[in-house]
């Protein structure tokens, strides 16, 4: 649901009486823009999407106090991400602008704590993890081949990248662990096994990659890709629960579907696509409510009367994927690259 009276996204329903939830979920709303984003490109620039765009680019701005920055890395990058696909879909200044602005204050969060990485929290400085080091990587290396960066970003993307592939990613089988000194000890918090990790070191290879040419950010993808096979591929994706944890899935779906489509550039065919495919199956057939077309935290389950934003985005993330992998057929048959 549209609420122009705050111009945010609230999707939690029922509204308890007759009042919907007006929290502000910063972050969330990057993963909005980014959808109406994919939106904007699915349809050619319908321009539905481009006055959403608008109405939430200035919604942020005023919710968060008047400026677009915060107190946490993760949350500004994923405003980056979105902001300048936005600039780079309908060639508006101001979302270039933002996007610009944010990166400035991101590339603060790089310290020698932990040996280096980008900080999860402005007031938590030494606790590094995947959610701020895969996102600011991906952010810097597209920025790195668009008009508002060059050379200097895409000299931050490998830093980033190379100090996350070194310390959070399982050498033996390439699976991302969450994050280090959370609890100021220097431990790796392995136990949390999330895909959300899974898909930002995905989209920081994949983006490296479109960057450099080097195909050892692409074998690293793919090698992350499989270890997340091997974990969900057989027992479908986890519900990871309500809140944050339900953008996770529709993360890593977003960047395993650009590796895919890299994949199935070069050979024609792609067995993360097909994953992709059954997985969008399983969400249509069993994790829909088809009267009021909503998705909740699992994909294999109806959702209840109760769907947040997080878990709905989710799942028109994978549903935009699909699209996006058929475009990419379509025109391979038709000898368009």
């Amino acid at each position: 649901m549209w609420n122009p009276s705050i111009r945010m996204y609230d999707i939690e329903t029922p509204c308890p009486n007759g009042e919907c939830n007006t929290i502000f979920h910063y972050w969330w709303m990057a993963h909005a823009a980014d959808g109406l984003v994919d939106g904007w490109l699915r349809t050619n620039g319908a321009p539905l999407y481009g006055e959403r765009l608008s109405e939430l680019h200035e919604g942020i701005r005023e919710k968060n106090g008047g400026a677009y920055p915060n107190l946490l890395y993760d949350d500004m990058e994923w405003m980056a991400i979105a902001w300048l696909r936005a600039f780079e879909a309908t060639g508006e200044a101001k979302y270039g602008e933002t996007a610009r602005l944010l990166w400035e204050d991101i590339k603060t969060g790089w310290n020698d704590a932990m040996g280096g990485g980008i900080a999860w929290h402005k007031e938590q400085l030494g606790y590094k993890n995947a959610p701020a080091n895969g996102p600011a990587a991906i952010a810097a290396a597209r920025l790195s081949r668009s008009p508002l960066g060059g050379a200097e970003e895409l000299e931050w993307a490998e830093k980033i990248y190379r100090w996350m592939r070194s310390v959070l990613v399982d050498p033996d089988s390439g699976f991302v662990w969450d994050g280090i000194n959370r609890q100021g000890d220097g431990r790796i918090d392995k136990d949390w096994r999330f895909t959300y990790c899974q898909g930002v070191f995905i989209g920081a290879g994949v983006e490296l990659y479109r960057a450099t040419g080097n195909r050892d950010y692409l074998a690293d993808a793919s090698r992350t890709a499989s270890a997340a096979y091997a974990e969900w591929g057989e027992s479908g994706l986890p519900d990871e629960g309500d809140g944050d944890g339900g953008l996770f899935k529709g993360i890593f779906v977003r960047y395993l579907t650009e590796l895919a489509i890299l994949e199935e550039a070069e050979t024609g065919r792609s067995d993360r696509a097909d994953w992709l495919r059954r997985v969008a199956e399983e969400l249509w057939e069993r994790g829909r409510d088809s009267r009021r077309g909503l998705f909740g935290t699992s994909w294999s389950a109806a959702p209840g009367e109760r769907v947040t934003l997080s878990a709905q985005l989710s799942g028109v993330f994978l549903l935009e994927s699909l699209a996006k992998l058929e475009r990419r057929v379509v025109q391979a048959g038709e000898g368009i690259r």
